[in-house]
């Protein structure tokens, strides 16, 4: 089992590659191993991140701690870190994320913004279909153009496993504010569900409930 040194030493090489790599000639193969390189940054910062919150767990800290110390809610920490048992088996549950959701989810919203709702519903499963055909689906993206205006981009997606189910925000910018795409995948890709929040009614926003 990696442990919080391990992750944080880890982290430490990467970032040191990174920096070492960073200051000669860019040209299109050094760029692209910068963003190699930076990937993996990302990647062990997030297994030190995890690592973390596992000691500080150990040492008795509580979600609301952890939640508190990200900036957070303790529900959204937890989703984010904690290891969900099973009340069924008493084992513990799988938290990996679907691979490829955050492309998926992304390029669902992108299908959206080009106005492809057919394209959009044919991914929805039998629940989905049946409650929103790509009419309906374009009135409502209508409505959330009459709110905000025009879309303008999508951030920096962010999945969490809930049970069998993978959720998906993607930030959305608009001209005249921010939103928050949601997207439920079932684990054979099909869309179980499918939102677009104001981020302040968000549980983990700042005031928001946990």
């Amino acid at each position: 089992m990696t442990t919080e040194r391990d992750a944080v030493e880890a982290l430490a090489t990467a970032v040191r590659a990174l920096v070492e790599q960073s200051g000669g000639p860019v040209d299109r193969a050094a760029a692209l191993d910068l963003i190699a390189r930076a990937s993996t940054v990302r990647e062990r910062s997030d297994a030190a991140l995890a690592a973390l919150v596992d000691a500080a767990r150990d040492a008795g800290a509580t979600w609301h701690d952890v939640g508190r110390t990200l900036g957070t809610s303790r529900q959204a920490a937890f989703q984010r870190f904690g290891h969900p048992v099973d009340p069924r088996t008493g084992a513990l549950m799988d938290t990996t994320p679907l691979a490829g959701a955050d492309e998926l989810a992304t390029e669902i919203f992108g299908e959206l913004a080009a106005t492809r709702f057919d394209a959009v519903t044919a991914r929805f499963d039998e629940r989905m279909a049946e409650a929103l055909d790509a009419d309906a689906l374009g009135a409502v993206w209508a409505q959330v153009a009459a709110a905000v205006g025009a879309f303008e981009s999508a951030g920096a997606p962010a999945s969490r496993r809930l049970g069998d189910l993978t959720v998906v925000d993607v930030p959305l910018q608009f001209e005249a504010g921010d939103m928050v795409g949601r997207v439920t995948l079932h684990p054979d890709r099909r869309v179980g569900g499918l939102f677009v929040l104001d981020p302040a009614q968000l549980p983990d926003a700042p005031g928001g409930t946990a």
